[in-house]
C-alpha cells in the first residue's frame, strides 16, 4: 500500500529500482501531484534525485522562459517587455513546479538561452550549460547536446511522454524537409541594461513539420519503448519512464527521417 507521505529515503529507492546510478548525468521531468503527498514537497524529490546520482552525478531540467511574441510587435507594450536574465528569469508555468524549484535550489545554474533555457545542479551543470547557443539553441551547442554526449539519461517522473524535451534536439538533427522556422526579437539585460537581440529557431511551438499531432512525442517515446529500451515503473505512486538519451534521440531521429524523407 501506497505511503500517506512520500520520503526522501523511499523516493531514492524507487529512482534506483529504476535504473538510475550513480554518476549518471539526469534530465527530469516531473509530474508532482501524480507522485502523491511528498514529506517536504518538490525540493524532496530533487534531493532524491540527487541522493541517487550521488555527488558524481548531474540533475538537470528544462526551464524555458514566458515571452509573448506581442510584448516584441506592440509599441506600447515593447518598452515595458521583461529582459531575460538568466539568473532571476522564472521558468515557465507550464513545465510544472519541478523545474522553477531546481533553478532556485542552492548551487543551481541555469543557462543562457532564453525559450531552450535548461538549469541544473551537480559535478557536470557547468559543462552541461556552458556556451549555450542563443539561435537554434535545441541543437548542437545546447545542453541538450551535452546531454547526449555524456550518455545522460533522461527521466519522467508521473510526466506525460509528450514532455520528453530532448525530442526537440532530435528534430533539429533530423534531416528532413519543410522544418517550420521561427524568427523572433528577445531582450536580455546585460550589465543592468536591456539589449534587444534578433534569435532564429525551428518552431518548436507546435510540430516542426506539417502533418504530426501535437502530441507525437508521446508516440515516439511508446514506439521506443515497445522496442524493449528504456524502463517503466512507479517513483511514489507516478507511473515512471527512465530512458537513455543517446539512444532516444538516434531513435527518433530515424522515426522522423523515415517518415519525411528528402
Amino acid at each position: 500500500m501506497a505511503a500517506s507521505l512520500w520520503t526522501r529515503a523511499e523516493l531514492a529507492r524507487d529512482i534506483a529500482s529504476l535504473g538510475v546510478k550513480p554518476g549518471d548525468t539526469v534530465m527530469a521531468h516531473a509530474g508532482l501531484r501524480s507522485v502523491g503527498r511528498i514529506l517536504g514537497g518538490p525540493d524532496t524529490l530533487i534531493g532524491a534525485i540527487r541522493d541517487t546520482v550521488g555527488p558524481g552525478g548531474t540533475l538537470m531540467a528544462y526551464t524555458d522562459w514566458l515571452w509573448e511574441d506581442e510584448w516584441a510587435t506592440d509599441p506600447e507594450l515593447r518598452p515595458h517587455a521583461p529582459a531575460f536574465d538568466p539568473r532571476a528569469s522564472r521558468a515557465i508555468r507550464d513545465n510544472g513546479a519541478f523545474p522553477e524549484f531546481l533553478r532556485t535550489t542552492p548551487g543551481a545554474l541555469r543557462s543562457a538561452s532564453p525559450g531552450p533555457s535548461c538549469a541544473a545542479i551537480g559535478a557536470r551543470a557547468e559543462w552541461l550549460l556552458a556556451d549555450h547557443a542563443l539561435s537554434y539553441g535545441y541543437g548542437e551547442r545546447s545542453p541538450f547536446a551535452r546531454l547526449v554526449e555524456a550518455e545522460g539519461k533522461v527521466l519522467l517522473v508521473g510526466a506525460p511522454l509528450d514532455t520528453m524535451t530532448l525530442l526537440h534536439h532530435a528534430e533539429h538533427l533530423a534531416d528532413i524537409p519543410g522544418k517550420r522556422i521561427k524568427r523572433y526579437e528577445t531582450p536580455f539585460l546585460e550589465n543592468g541594461e536591456v539589449i534587444w537581440r534578433d534569435l532564429e529557431e525551428f518552431d518548436t511551438g507546435d510540430p516542426i513539420v506539417e502533418g504530426l499531432p501535437d502530441d507525437y512525442f508521446a508516440t515516439v517515446v511508446e514506439d521506443f519503448l515497445a522496442t524493449g529500451e528504456g524502463r517503466r515503473g512507479t517513483i511514489g505512486a507516478a507511473p515512471s519512464v527512465l530512458v537513455d538519451a543517446p539512444a532516444i534521440v538516434a531513435f527518433a531521429v530515424e522515426w522522423l527521417e523515415r517518415r519525411f524523407p528528402r
